[in-house]
């Protein structure tokens, strides 16, 4: 007696399949150790600065304890390139480690760059520039746009809700992800970012720079980049990094730094040309007075001159 083979109806196989992709999935993140130098840092890295004690910190627990959370990698050309984990991957190095966990995850090159943004832009200890310049970044992708493109889209979409200009209806979609990508990182609103995020990236590079590092901290950075001299600026900036200066007392220097450098009044230096030409006697110099002369009558006819 023959035994027919019972076929399984398509939603229970639907069910095997995925429970077996679901398996391999899994079984693929499962950590194992691999050697550190067999890691490689990707081409673009969403994150720039470390703050030094932090890490430091960091390299004597690895030293002690050893990396406690996997790095979190994708194979590429027989290597595996870093998505996730790139303090504890520096910490490993100077901590003279050879081997580290790691959980390896198949990923093309854009899954990976969002995969990262998105796990810096999660961090605490994020800084203003570095949200800024990942968001953009994140927005960049999903748009197809390069960050330039993008800032323009968002000070559009920020006149087109003020109504200063029509909403352009072919580009309802793009808004829409636009709104759905500050909706699921939840840190604000993209009509917050417009206002307090994209004018950052106007400041004057060493105030850009010093924010970035978390020298100093936004508001500060505002009140700096009033001042228009560069020299006067990095010395302000030097002086508030060093000496810790408060809002407020920078905000005094820029203020004298700024009186210094305004011309005076023109009734002021009017006044001041008078007393010069007493002082110096010019009356006395018959070719100087004559040149005098010639320039009060210009002044006396555009004074007399009818708007």
């Amino acid at each position: 007696m023959s035994t027919r083979r019972r076929t399984l109806p398509p939603a229970e196989r639907s069910k095997l399949k995925n429970v077996a992709l679901f398996a391999e999935e899994k079984e693929s993140l499962i950590p194992h150790t691999i050697p550190l130098n067999q890691i490689t840092l990707p081409t673009t890295q969403p994150r720039r600065y470390f703050d030094p004690q932090a890490m430091q910190s960091l390299v004597e627990s690895v030293k002690s304890e050893g990396i406690l959370q996997p790095l979190l990698v994708r194979p590429v050309e027989e290597k595996y390139e870093l998505i996730a984990g790139e303090r504890r991957y520096r910490a490993a190095i100077e901590a003279e480690l050879t081997q580290v966990p790691v959980t390896v995850r198949e990923m093309t090159d854009d899954q990976a760059v969002q995969y990262a943004l998105i796990e810096n832009l999660q961090r605490e200890d994020l800084n203003p520039v570095e949200e800024t310049e990942g968001l953009l970044n994140l927005l960049a992708i999903r748009l197809g746009y390069d960050t330039a493109l993008v800032s323009s889209k968002l000070y559009q979409m920020e006149n087109e809700a003020k109504g200063k200009i029509t909403r352009n209806v072919s580009g309802k979609s793009e808004t829409e992800t636009i709104e759905q990508v500050f909706a699921s990182l939840g840190r604000m609103s993209w009509q917050s970012f417009v206002r307090t995020r994209l004018p950052l990236l106007k400041l004057p590079a060493d105030i850009l720079e010093a924010l970035r590092s978390g020298h100093i901290e936004y508001t500060k950075a505002k009140a700096l980049a009033q001042i228009k001299d560069e020299t006067e600026r990095k010395a302000l900036l030097e002086d508030a990094i060093a000496n810790s200066l408060s809002l407020s007392q920078i905000k005094e220097q820029v203020k004298a730094a700024q009186t210094l450098t305004e011309p005076p009044p023109l009734a002021a230096r009017m006044a001041t040309t008078y007393q010069l030409a007493k002082k110096q006697k010019v009356w006395d110099d018959t070719k100087k007075r004559k040149k005098l002369e010639s320039l009060l009558s210009q002044i006396e006819a555009l004074l007399s001159k009818e708007e």
